[in-house]
Order: structure tokens, then sequence, then C-alpha cells
């Protein structure tokens, strides 16, 4: 039977768990995170390859950077984006390529083998 200690560290990872996946349950994020894989950008860089408003760009550059998974720097005017995280950009190369396969070849997996029932 597991103690108090071991319950309360499951619960601890679980929790952990769930935060990276709701930090990454954003398409935009996750579009942010694609746009900076191999090289930082500027927020206005950033724009052009993101089809959304520079306030809502900048609040999920925020919680991006609140949360450790990039990190910036200013140039004089310009702020620049990076990744600081690899291994949340790895998680979500995975999770979006598998994705991708899903849906390019839905009849190519199995149901037993893909992420979700249907895509």
């Amino acid at each position: 039977m597991p103690t108090t200690t071991e319950i309360d560290e499951s619960k601890l990872v679980f929790e952990r768990a769930a935060e990276l996946f709701s930090l990454m349950g954003s398409p935009t994020r996750l579009q942010i995170l694609s746009a900076l894989c191999d090289t930082e950008r500027t927020v206005s860089d950033l724009l052009s390859r993101i089809d959304t408003t520079q306030p809502n760009l900048s609040q999920h550059l925020s919680v991006l950077y609140q949360s450790g998974i990039l990190a910036k720097r200013k140039e004089g005017a310009q702020v620049f984006y990076r990744v600081q995280s690899e291994k949340a950009v790895a998680l979500c190369r995975s999770v979006c390529t598998q994705v991708a396969i899903e849906l390019d070849e839905p009849m190519l997996l199995p149901a037993s083998e893909r992420l979700l029932a249907r895509v």
C-alpha cells in the first residue's frame, strides 16, 4: 500500500504534467514554439508567421516566458524570444508530428495506435 508521501509525490507529478499540458493546450502557443524551434525571433517576425493580433501574441509569449519555456533578450527596441526548454519543445513536436500523420493518413494507423480515436 502506498504511503502518504508516495501519494503526495504522485499527485504532484500529475499536477505538474497537467500544468505543462495546459500551457501547450493553445494552438497559438504551439505555433509560437514551432516558429522558435530553430532560431530566435522578434515579436514582429512572429506576428508575420502567426495569424493573431499583437496583444494576443504578447499575452501568449508572456505565459510561455513566465513558465520558463521561452527566454527573451532585448536589443534596442526589439525583443527576441527563443526556446529555453528544449524538452517542452520535443514533447510538442512529438505530439504534433503524430497528429499530422493521423490527419494525413487516417487509415494508415489502427485506432489502437492513434493518439485520438478520431481526428
